[in-house]
């Protein structure tokens, strides 16, 4: 890729992490002509080829790299590190604790960083860092650790403290705070998350915040129930809603662990694009939010007072996603 001349007064981003739910969202946010301090010059970048339902002009260039191999992403990066004035990483590496996620997302994040100050008239000046509200929680997904969790009392805010257990969002925190005064950046603390995409390991919206040396909550803020999401989730996709016992028992892991082969023929009928039902679903993310024994509520104050007003209705955008993606051929 040859080096182009920056124009000083573009906004130039780099999205890690662009095919997934956030990143797609965020990218076409960033080139709508009403996008905040536009228009942005806009590059994704993934660790895998594009996805033939990734609109192609959705951001202006498509990278390829593996952040975990530092020579790969300065590779890819080099040539465009004079350019990028914003990062917005919305990047994630699951592993099988929480110790192996410090060091896999911990390291993405340095070779990254590490790669765009390489240039000698760097413009880097903010890193946009999605995490969510395991801040609050601790390793809730940790094989061992997740059993043994104290967690905050709801709702949350972004001035408790830390919890005394392994956490990779707060190493990617640290991480940032170290390069201070290099740059500025921002943290946003996400709830669940919906949205369109087959490269996703959780499934909320899009916040686009710009704010410096700040944390903040991330959630639409209305109030709704899981039995209110099963019934529009019914009605969506047109099945009939059968009330049940609420405090009856679900093991969402163990009900879709032979149901690949199920998916691979629904997959096949209705000529969908092609993914491993492992690549789309999350049951164990799924299962944990739903056994969660408090409500999982976050405090929008500091958002609202720093003026951050926008939210989407929850329940609303269920179909608006669920088109979206049977539009991109994901779902039938």
């Amino acid at each position: 890729m040859e080096q182009e001349v920056p124009n000083t007064n573009t906004p130039v981003a780099l999205v890690v992490g662009v095919t997934g739910m956030v990143g797609l969202s965020l990218a076409e946010a960033l080139k709508s002509p009403t996008a905040l301090g536009g228009p942005w010059k806009v590059y994704g970048s993934a660790r895998r080829p594009k996805p033939t339902w990734f609109p192609s002009s959705t951001p202006d260039h498509y990278i390829t790299f593996d952040a975990l191999d530092f020579d790969d992403t300065l590779k890819h990066l080099a040539p465009i590190a004079h350019e990028i004035t914003h990062v917005f990483w919305v990047a994630i590496q699951v592993r099988e604790n929480e110790e192996s996620n410090i060091v896999a997302n911990s390291t993405m994040l340095e070779n990254v960083i590490k790669a765009l100050k390489s240039a000698t008239s760097s413009r880097l000046c903010h890193i946009t860092l999605q995490t969510g509200t395991k801040h609050y929680m601790g390793p809730i997904f940790d094989p061992v650790l997740g059993t043994q969790l104290v967690h905050h009392e709801p709702p949350f805010h972004e001035d408790m403290p830390r919890l005394p257990y392994p956490n990779f969002y707060y190493a990617l925190e640290d991480l940032l705070a170290s390069y201070s005064p290099s740059f500025s950046y921002s943290v946003h603390r996400s709830s669940r998350i919906v949205g369109a995409s087959s490269r996703s390991f959780y499934n909320a919206l899009l916040t686009l915040c710009v704010a410096k040396n700040q944390a903040f909550n991330c959630t639409n803020g209305d109030v709704y129930t899981w039995k209110s999401l099963w019934k529009v989730c019914c009605e969506v996709f047109d099945v009939e809603f059968v009330p049940f016992d609420e405090n009856e028992k679900f093991d969402w892991v163990g009900m879709m662990k032979k149901k690949g082969r199920v998916w691979d023929e629904i997959v096949e009928k209705y000529g969908l694009y092609k993914t491993n039902m492992e690549e789309i679903v999350c049951p164990e993310a799924i299962d944990a939010a739903l056994h969660f024994d408090f409500p999982h509520v976050c405090c929008m104050n500091k958002s609202r007072e720093f003026g951050f007003f926008g939210y989407a209705n929850t329940l609303k955008s269920i179909g608006l996603w669920v088109g979206r993606l049977r539009d991109m051929k994901i779902i039938p």
